[in-house]
């Protein structure tokens, strides 16, 4: 961990723990994940106790207190999704990445998610990549869609 890194992005808040989700929201968005080093060095700076700083950490899916890959997938099995096929996409997605929902693989390329919903039913199924979506996915589709997060 870049201790630099970390104490640049606290100072963008002027140190202030009113601002640690945003902080862990940074920290999370530059390394993927949270470091415990991460952790400690938020906890000096902004006086915080690690207590809080793990409730929080613990508390939003949008932390991982483990590493995640680089590039986040989430396939939707929501109803829509699901009735169009959404289970044969996640089957593929789990084939050509060779990990289940829930893990990263071993490269830190590639995380994993299932979601109940993205909120673009229509286009179901729909699989959602670090932000980007794409709609009417069918399972040949799966192998060209990754190969875009090289």
């Amino acid at each position: 961990m870049d201790t630099e890194r970390i104490d640049r992005i606290i100072d963008k808040y002027q140190s202030k723990s009113d601002y640690l989700i945003q902080v862990l929201l940074d920290i999370q968005s530059e390394y993927h994940w949270l470091p415990k080093s991460a952790l400690q060095r938020v906890g000096e700076k902004l006086r915080v106790p690690m207590s809080r700083i793990q409730h929080i950490a613990t508390f939003y899916k949008a932390f991982s207190l483990v590493p995640r890959g680089r590039h986040e997938v989430h396939v939707c099995l929501g109803t829509a999704c699901h009735v169009r096929g959404a289970t044969r996409v996640l089957d593929s997605m789990q084939d050509l990445t060779g990990i289940h929902p829930g893990e990263t693989d071993l490269e830190l390329k590639f995380s994993l998610e299932t979601v109940n919903c993205l909120g673009c039913c229509a286009l179901g199924p729909v699989v959602e990549i670090d932000g980007k979506t794409h709609g009417n996915v069918k399972t040949a589709d799966t192998a060209d869609i990754l190969d875009q997060y090289e």
